[in-house]
């Protein structure tokens, strides 16, 4: 098919920076009518046809069980992307897109629908000339993983008939619900697709902060020297939402806080942090320093002091009376199902030997932020203590994943006036008001990866299982304990528990 004369207006040729597909290609969403799909998928394909990063070929379909035809599904895409793209509406653009669109109803174990959407795959590759680069996207629960694989087998879909053609697989978290689960669907996938065909989605890599960690850390000769635990006294990773489940409160059930976020997210953050550096910025060579990270670190206990866990309750957030879990429709009120997670590891390696990570998350917390603090110790000798008024804090660098991305250093500074008295005051790096440019979302970039075959912001079977093994522990602590999670007023910071987590070792949790 020719593509002649089909040009971007939003793309400047000089621009060298930006990647370009290699060849032609397209993708299969399954679950394409739920939320995932419609807020956040959607609108990044459409977001990287405007910026001139996907083939003039370039097919998208549908799966799902919903009695549409393709004009349906064009219509389904058209209002997901007016509503949530990123970038500014271009019909031109629109119309080159959704040419490539198809739509196959059916249901994950239904034959026909899979032969069906061969047959599809087929008439693209004819049609939008995709040459039979074709990733699948399982925006699905994660207990119809192992059907939709074998259905892709089954019906000759995975298999890649020549060394120019690839077909690969997209799955989102989580991925298992412990380390048996996960080794189990591990061994499923791989059957069907091998490790170097399978991403594996965690979001949070994608987002512009957490690769900068890199570039902060490692471009930079400022903080390798402070970096390690001569000068670091603990480091805390934050994810707080301040939303309740709402309608997933069923769903939620049997999940909970520890397995939603910090297994995937503030482990993959933590690895981040404490890495070395990696000899080049290759798939291979960021992994390997990554697992290297995670396999050096271990839970601190006892559990019974060094974790903590509760469930939110009523009350006022954000000038609204909100319910608690157990209010909640759909959600078991004598489920031990926690909305709020904290745990404790050390990373034993001579960088970080004796330094606490305190990992936390929650829901119907004060604000929705996430940050990571790596807090220093404190000076050992302050000549100017007889003319403080306060104790000064300890100097901290955090960078502010979401949102208002960006970095905030915390030091010491003299107040203007006749006395020597020093103050805490924060300097601070916003993306915002140092790029013109806007940060894409992270499922635009990691899309495109998926689609360009560049695997280092997806964990490896090796990863994920090493998550669980570090996790495993604590969930099966808090099931052996009869009583139930603490409760947490909402529009608060947790539970009782976690501030005494931390006052154990005379440490108290940042309010973001």
């Amino acid at each position: 098919m020719s593509t002649d004369g089909w040009k971007n207006p939003l793309r400047d040729p000089r621009d060298k920076r930006l990647p370009r597909i290699a060849g032609p290609c397209g993708l299969v969403i399954f679950g394409v009518t739920g939320d995932l799909s419609r807020k956040k998928l959607m609108p990044a394909i459409y977001d990287l046809a405007n910026r001139g990063l996907l083939p003039p070929g370039f097919a998208l379909t549908g799966f799902a069980r919903r009695d549409w035809e393709t004009q349906d599904f064009g219509q389904v895409v058209l209002d997901a992307v007016k509503a949530h793209a990123r970038t500014p509406f271009n019909q031109t653009v629109w119309d080159r897109l959704s040419e490539g669109f198809r739509f196959v109803q059916g249901s994950f174990d239904d034959d026909d629908a899979f032969d069906r959407l061969e047959q599809t795959v087929e008439q693209l590759d004819e049609i939008r000339g995709t040459n039979g680069n074709h990733a699948f996207y399982l925006s699905i629960p994660p207990n119809a993983f192992p059907v939709v694989c074998k259905q892709l087998a089954r019906s000759g879909l995975s298999a890649q008939e020549g060394l120019d053609q690839w077909r690969r697989v997209v799955i989102e978290k989580p991925f298992g619900h412990d380390l048996k689960s996960a080794i189990e669907l591990n061994g499923i996938v791989n059957e069907v697709f091998p490790e170097d065909s399978v991403f594996r989605i965690d979001h949070y890599l994608g987002k512009e902060t957490v690769q900068n960690i890199l570039a902060l850390r490692f471009a930079n000769q400022l903080f390798e020297p402070i970096w390690n635990s001569h000068y670091v006294d603990h480091v805390q990773i934050t994810m707080a939402e301040d939303i309740g489940l709402g309608g997933r409160a069923g769903y939620y059930d049997g999940i909970g806080a520890a397995r939603d976020v910090i297994q995937n997210h503030l482990l993959q953050l933590l690895a981040f942090i404490a890495m070395e550096e990696p000899t080049s910025f290759s798939s291979n060579e960021l992994r390997s320093e990554k697992i290297k990270v995670l396999n050096a670190t271990r839970l601190v206990g006892p559990l019974d002091e060094t974790t903590a866990r509760g469930q939110y309750a009523g009350g006022w957030q954000g000038g609204e009376l909100v319910p608690g879990l157990k209010e909640e429709e759909g959600f078991n009120p004598e489920s031990h199902t926690e909305t709020y997670a904290a745990i404790t590891c050390e990373i034993d390696t001579r960088r970080w030997a004796g330094v606490p990570f305190y990992l936390r998350t929650g829901k119907r917390l004060g604000r929705r932020v996430t940050e990571i603090a790596v807090i220093f110790k404190r000076a050992p000798h302050l000549p100017f203590d007889a003319t403080m008024t306060e104790e000064l804090g300890q100097n901290a660098f955090v960078i502010r994943v979401q949102p208002d991305e960006g970095v905030t250093m915390r030091f010491g500074s003299k107040v203007p006036g006749s006395l020597m008295e020093v103050r805490d005051v924060t300097m601070d790096f916003g993306y915002g008001s140092a790029f013109t440019e806007a940060s894409p979302e992270a499922y635009e970039r990691l899309i495109l990866d998926v689609l360009l075959g560049e695997p280092s912001l997806f964990p490896v079977n090796e990863e994920v299982e090493r998550s669980w093994e570090i996790l495993d522990p604590v969930i099966e602590h808090w099931a052996a304990e009869k009583a139930g999670p603490d409760p947490y007023p909402a529009g608060s910071w947790g539970p009782e528990s976690a501030n005494t987590m931390l006052a154990r070792t005379g440490r108290t949790w940042r309010r973001p």
